[in-house]
């Protein structure tokens, strides 16, 4: 039914009402409530009020409900059957009510109803962006360009955040930032790194949410803030499902697979891909020297690289009554990956050539991650009362494997250097979590609950070196190591929220206990190793943090489609185990990174203050923000007074504990749609980063001020085909040694919906002018450095999906700003 003749339809039933009640007195009570979503907690707006008088079945009167789901009806004192219609949902009833004063109903929460369901078509889309007290939510499912592309690149379109070309993700540009998998850590989004999310396919995201200031519930971990990536989980009754197939240039081919079965007593759910894909990229050095036995060296790198991953999710949930329900679900995924890296090398002496070397890297990477979750949900009424406990098994092992041989090839031919590296990480991570809420009277709402993590990885690494003279491999026992560390957080938290007038506001406190813990296992005594890697820090240790994190959000209503809100965070960023790894792992015979285990936790203290103004064909949002960091992180190059066999300086890049930095910003997005067909989407943000702070000797404090914008268009043409672009500029930027150029990328795509629209075709243009590159400049007392680096050239994929009883616009009841599955508080009655 068209959503304009059926509001016309319910004004004039409404109409109908008043006509009907024109008789009434001076004596008139007033009926008032709110009704929501029962499964995912939106109000439904234009739900249907109707009184019935007991004692005159003709006497009907009623009315709808406002954009928030509320409604108030005035009417006579009397007994009335009392009913909540909603099309295609259950109508919830009480009847025999007497009415003698004015009445506030609550919150009234109602489901589909599955009968009707099958017979009534509502057509409406989710909006791309819904503000929370503490969030901004994006639903991406019909971003063209992320058709047959990956969970990395779909985050790349999501406004505030940036993946660079290394597949790094920040988030107003500080890459600090903690990632979730449906509100909690997981294997899905790899063991504190992201490769694993350039191996999941986009399909599999419903939507991203960016919490710049989370609130108490949420890990402290994070200090740019949380991106929650929420994966699909049909609620529609029966099987629904799509099929995505895809194939491309560079080499790429794929299929995923959506699937879900929902009854009366049970929801299975499935996405399993499988994925096929080449990856060309390139880098050049130019490095100059001020001693050493060059003055300049030019280093030219081309990679070719290759994987084949698998991955599925297979999960169900059981409902043990209307009010409870048990989830399950287990994750796999493999991947093997070949990449091959070609180094050029040519050295200078006072401009004239002095050599050439070439050197091949062959690694094999064979990657395999399992999960196991948990969830128990327990609905003590329809007013948010809640239980909720989780319990989560990862793990996950990694080999890579690594043949290396580099070769003079001027101004003579001769083996310079052959080894083999095998490096095999292995990794467990435990999770076991409860959260329970209280609603209390109409607006307001306690919280509290515990999260325990317990993180276990163990990288062993050996090295095996080529001795020319025997003609046999002998172990390097200056690189060779096992290195186990363990990360065990426990953590409690309870926070309020409530409302008076136009005022909402959540508190909370987190009390967060860490425990990091690092062994190294090799042939060197400690003293020895710490001679020889130069650190003077104990590489076995120990150390226990206990922490308090406070968080404040308000909002305040300026209007119905206007508010200012204002949060308060205090974060933590805790170094990961490669950060702490004391061994060095080499890039190249000359870039060394090596892990610091004097490394301590960062903390931050973090303000926002937001704004939003809705129109009715515009949407603008904007924040100010401003974040102080202490013990920061910061990686940086120094000499280690050794050369390689043929006299280059080895450099050493290492992350410290910088003094304190300073991040100052402001951001704005705007999205327009003045007709169907067309939308439009911006957001821009600039930021000012300063930081302090004295390693070894050197002043490592800097000033920067950079920015980065978005723009996308989305056209829909008659036949049914939409266009999209995607362009995104990120400004110059530049930390205590590097300055970096900006960079322009622009991605475009076409589709065409076939099959009585339960098929569409599009086809997408990643890096459309291939310009997606990192040029930057390091200098330091010993050398400088000019480099560009390309992870991934231009792609082009065609995709095709199939729906199955799947709308290509789902069911959007009301304007989407109301709850999160009845999870996050938002100023309002639950």
């Amino acid at each position: 039914m068209n959503k304009k003749l059926l509001t016309y339809l319910l004004l004039f039933t409404s109409l109908t009402f008043g006509i009907a009640q024109s008789g009434r007195g001076p004596n008139q009570i007033t009926l008032s409530g709110k009704v929501l979503d029962k499964d995912n907690g939106l109000p439904l707006e234009y739900a249907t009020l109707v009184l019935q008088s007991v004692d005159n079945p003709g006497q009907v009167t009623g009315g709808i409900t406002d954009i928030d789901g509320n409604f108030s009806v005035e009417t006579k004192p009397g007994t009335y059957n009392i009913s909540v219609e909603y099309i295609s949902y259950k109508t919830y009833r009480l009847n025999n009510q007497e009415l003698n004063s004015s009445r506030d109903l609550g919150t009234i929460r109602i489901g589909i109803d599955v009968e009707q369901l099958e017979a009534v078509e509502v057509v409406g889309e989710k909006t791309t962006v819904e503000v929370r007290l503490d969030k901004k939510v994006y639903n991406i499912g019909k971003d063209l360009t992320t058709s047959g592309a990956t969970v990395s690149d779909a985050l790349n379109n999501v406004p505030s955040v940036n993946v660079d070309v290394e597949g790094n993700i920040s988030l107003r540009g500080n890459d600090n930032v903690r990632i979730l998998i449906n509100g909690k850590p997981s294997a899905l989004a790899g063991f504190g790194s992201t490769d694993a999310l350039r191996q999941l396919p986009a399909d599999a995201i419903e939507k991203v949410e960016v919490i710049t200031s989370p609130s108490a519930r949420y890990d402290a971990e994070g200090t740019a803030g949380i991106l929650n990536i929420v994966l699909r989980k049909e609620k529609t009754l029966g099987f629904n499902g799509s099929v995505n197939v895809y194939a491309g240039y560079p080499i790429q081919s794929g299929i995923t697979a959506n699937a879900n079965l929902r009854t009366d007593k049970f929801n299975i759910f499935n996405t399993t891909g499988v994925r096929y894909n080449e990856s060309p990229g390139n880098a050049f050095f130019d490095n100059t020297y001020t001693s050493g036995s060059f003055d300049r060296i030019l280093e030219v790198r081309d990679y070719d690289r290759s994987g084949k991953n698998f991955n599925t999710n297979l999960g169900m949930e059981y409902f043990l009554s209307d009010n409870s329900s048990i989830t399950g679900s287990i994750f796999m995924r493999f991947s093997d990956g070949d990449d091959t890296t070609n180094n050029s090398n040519s050295r200078f002496n006072n401009g004239a050539l002095d050599s050439r070397t070439f050197r091949v890297e062959e690694e094999l990477e064979d990657d395999e991650s399992y999960q196991l979750s948990l969830n128990y949900t327990k609905d003590f009424n329809d007013d948010g009362h809640k239980l909720t406990a989780d319990f989560q098994y990862s793990t996950g092992n990694e080999i890579e494997t690594s043949r290396i041989e580099e070769n003079s090839i001027f101004p003579d031919n001769e083996l310079i250097v052959r080894e083999n590296v095998i490096n095999d990480e292995e990794e467990k991570e435990y999770l076991i979590q409860a959260d329970y809420v209280l609603p209390i009277g109409e607006n307001a709402q306690f919280e509290a609950g515990y999260r325990g993590t317990l993180e276990n990885t163990i990288t062993d690494y050996r090295l095996d070196s080529l001795d020319q003279s025997s003609g046999n491999f002998v172990i390097n026992r200056n690189l060779t190591n096992k290195f186990t560390y363990d990360e065990n957080v426990h953590a409690v938290y309870t926070q309020y929220g409530n409302k008076f007038g136009k005022l909402s506001f959540l508190l909370g406190l987190r009390l967060e206990s860490t425990q990091l813990i690092g062994k190294l296992e090799s042939e060197f005594d400690s003293e020895a190793l710490q001679e020889e890697l130069g650190v003077d820090v104990d590489v076995n240790f120990d150390k226990n943090y206990l922490g308090l994190f406070p968080t404040v959000n308000l909002i305040y209503e300026l209007g119905e489609m206007e508010q200012i809100s204002l949060g308060y965070n205090r974060r933590i960023n805790r170094p990961r185990g490669w950060f702490i790894n004391p061994f060095p792992s080499r890039s190249s015979r000359t870039n060394i990174f090596q892990g610091n285990p004097d490394l301590d936790p960062a903390f931050a203290n973090a303000f926002d203050l937001g704004y939003l103004k809705r129109w009715q064909e515009l949407t603008l949002t904007g924040s100010v923000y401003y974040q102080k960091e202490t013990n920061s992180f910061e990686r940086v190059q120094e000499q280690t007074g050794q050369t390689t066999t043929d006299g280059i300086e080895i450099v050493r890049s290492i992350p410290i504990n910088l003094a304190t930095n300073e991040r100052i910003g402001a951001e704005a997005g705007l999205l327009y749609s003045p007709t169907r067909w067309l939308r439009l989407n911006s957001s821009f943000n600039l930021f000012r980063f300063s930081s302090e702070g004295v390693f070894n000797g050197v002043d490592y404090g800097t000033e920067n001020t950079s920015w980065f914008a978005r723009f996308s268009s989305k056209v829909t043409l008659p036949a049914k085909i939409d266009l999209q672009t995607n362009a995104f500029y990120r400004g110059p930027s530049q930390n205590a040694q590097t300055e970096s150029e900006g960079i322009f990328s622009l991605n475009v795509a076409m589709s065409k919906d076939v099959f009585n629209d339960n098929g569409t075709i599009s086809l997408n243009v990643s890096d459309l002018f291939n310009s997606r590159k990192r040029r930057s400049f390091t200098e330091t007392d010993f050398f400088t450095s000019r480099s560009e680096f390309q992870w991934r050239e231009r792609s082009v994929t065609l995709a095709f999906i199939y729906r199955f009883n799947e709308q290509k616009k789902r069911n959007g009841q009301g304007r989407g700003n109301g709850y999160d599955d009845g999870e996050e508080f938002e100023g309002g009655a639950k």
